[in-house]
């Protein structure tokens, strides 16, 4: 075939094959059955680009007024409840997302005259993608001729373990009466973000009266028996101009632990739980054959006396918790136990015309298992459940001070005590006998702290021998043998702090916690200006946690807010810098001098 007819015949086939020849040698190139990847995640938050009306503004509409938020992205609302109008109104503010806005808007309500108001976005919002949460905004608007420009800041914190609270609503009244905060809304209020900080902004240079609450049905006001408060000591007058551009107003990432920690604080508020005004019996349990919790709805129950149908007095053991609002009941007795217990309590009890009264109440105490049940039970007996229960653990860096824990399950009937020894191993393997002492937890029977009575050394094993039959418990069971193992730690990394504390005029709980504040890690109880050790800690930042106990009840008592009284105090240790922060370092001995006199302003 000559080049001329070669090229009339495939000439017009040319560019349908620049066409296919790619496809031919694609599968060289690219995994056609693998999806694209759609490139990189999306991690930024969704920004505001547009407001309207726009923020500041004054004589806004009182009626069926709207406020658009307009957005980069698409969004989606995360939590309606922290979308949050200032002051509240009778009914929650509604919102909606129309395209990339969110639209919020009152629903028949009608707005006060002469108010500043705030809306206040606080993790709320979130892209539609990838669910990035929008930090924050602070809408302000006013219903009259001006915007009110004064504000303040504070922390709500846990009376008893001062860690911040989440979530709890701060309240300003005008109204300097107590009974306020039960009946009416607040002119002003803010919800506290993760770190328990609050900036209450926009409000009127004048007096007010401070509060914190747990508002669990989120209606603005405190419902006594069922949330916590916690109030300002007396009168608050802001001080600080509103600016945008101050740390305590900006909207930070709660995971931006320095800025956030950076805000200052002019208030703290400790949220308590008020004891209940009624005292009755609100629950019975019976756990087992012998073992029974009786449950009072306000602490420090007065019980008169007690006695269970059948069961001579001398059988009953009986033991309250610290709270004094739970008792425990055990039954010491051999003989096979009733389907129910019938016990009767003798209390003070709250009336019909509120005060507290003698009053005897039948209790029942039906067992958990029927009958059916508890003989298949016993039929399949493990070995567990024919012992005397407990536990016996010791901790090197503890044992000098707190010895070996030794807990039961129930009550025993038996101590054998003197049948328990210790011995102590040198480094060079050789033993020798110990002795010890029996201390009974003062609050709890089922506890004691068995300490050695020989100065502890480093290297040294200490071992503490339980046989069998030492103990014997209210179902007639004897303990299985154990030994316990332990010996002072011997890392030279761990340190040593000293706490010189001065000031001491009264009985205060000394807790070494941890960064975190979540954790006790040492703990010590005073009574005078003493110097405590705490030895073996690891390289760390640790805080001082103290706490009074002024009417040596070791409890923290709550407060009373009619009678204007806050709960004992707990307060965390500061350094010089402000901060609650004492730095351990590897092979150190650290001192710190504390004045509590000073602490607790006294």
């Amino acid at each position: 075939m000559d080049m001329k007819k070669f090229l009339n015949r495939y000439f017009p086939l040319l560019p349908v094959l620049l066409v296919l020849l790619p496809l031919f040698f694609s599968h060289g190139c690219a995994n056609t059955t693998q999806a694209p990847t759609g490139g990189a995640k999306d991690t930024l938050a969704p920004l505001i680009v547009k407001v309207a009306p726009p923020s500041g503004m004054t004589n806004v509409h009182r009626t069926k007024q709207e406020f658009v938020f307009t957005f980069d992205e698409y969004v989606k609302i995360k939590n309606l409840q922290n979308i949050y109008l200032s002051p509240p109104m009778k009914r929650p503010l509604k919102a909606k997302t129309r395209g990339k806005s969110v639209i919020v808007y009152f629903e028949d309500d009608t707005l006060a005259a002469n108010t500043t108001y705030t809306i206040d976005f606080t993790d709320a919002i979130a892209d539609n993608n990838e669910g990035n949460v929008y930090p924050g905004f602070t809408y302000v608007f006013s219903t009259g001729e001006t915007v009110d420009s004064m504000m303040i800041t504070g922390l709500v914190q846990d009376c008893n373990t001062l860690k911040p609270v989440k979530g709890a609503k701060v309240l300003l009244y005008k109204n300097q009466a107590d009974s306020a905060v039960f009946l009416e809304s607040p002119v002003a209020a803010a919800i506290t973000d993760d770190w328990g900080y609050f900036s209450i902004r926009n409000i009127q240079d004048t007096l007010y009266r401070l509060y914190a609450i747990t508002d669990g049905n989120n209606n603005n006001r405190y419902d006594p028996e069922s949330e916590t408060v916690a109030f300002a000591d007396s009168l608050i007058r802001p001080v600080i101009v509103v600016d945008d551009s101050l740390p305590e107003l900006i909207k930070y990432d709660m995971k931006d632990t320095v800025n956030c920690q950076k805000r200052k604080t002019q208030y703290e508020l400790s949220l308590f739980k008020e004891k209940n005004a009624k005292q009755m019996i609100v629950n019975k349990v019976r756990l087992d054959d012998r073992t029974n919790y009786i449950t009072f709805m306000a602490p420090n129950a007065h019980v008169d006396t007690m006695w269970v149908r059948g069961v001579p007095a001398d059988r009953l053991i009986t033991q309250f918790n610290i709270q004094r609002d739970c008792l425990e009941v055990w039954v010491n007795d051999r003989r096979a136990m009733p389907d129910t217990f019938f016990a009767y309590v003798n209390y003070l009890k709250t009336d019909t015309l509120g005060q507290l009264s003698p009053y005897t109440e039948e209790v029942k105490l039906p067992h958990p298992l029927p009958k059916v049940k508890r003989r298949a039970a016993r039929r399949e007996l493990k070995h567990e459940d024919t012992i005397c229960v407990y536990t016996l653990t010791a901790q090197g860096e503890t044992v000098e001070q707190d010895g070996f824990q030794l807990s039961f399950k129930v009550p025993i009937i038996y101590e054998g005590f003197q049948q328990m020894s210790l011995r102590i191993v040198n480094p060079k393997q050789q033993e020798e006998p110990g002795t010890f002492k029996v201390i009974q937890d003062s609050t709890n029977i089922l506890k004691y702290k068995i300490v050695p009575d020989v100065k502890l050394m480093p290297g040294f094993e200490y071992f503490l021998k339980m046989p069998y039959h030492t103990f014997r418990d209210i179902n007639g069971f004897y303990n299985d043998s154990t030994e316990v193992k332990v010996s002072l730690p011997s890392d030279e990394k761990l340190s040593t702090l000293t706490l010189h504390l001065s000031g001491v005029d009264g009985k205060y709980f000394v807790d070494l916690m941890d960064e975190k504040k979540s954790n006790v890690v040492r703990n010590h109880i005073v009574t005078k200006d003493a110097d405590l050790v705490f030895p073996y800690l690891k390289a760390a930042k640790y805080c001082l946690r103290i706490t009074e106990d002024k009417n040596d009840n070791n409890l923290v008592d709550t407060g009373d807010l009619l009678a204007r009284k806050q709960p004992e105090q707990a307060k965390f240790y500061k350094l010089k810098d402000d901060s609650p922060y004492i730095e351990v370092l590897e092979r150190s001995e650290m001192e710190q001098s504390v004045d509590l006199r000073e602490l607790f302003k006294k």
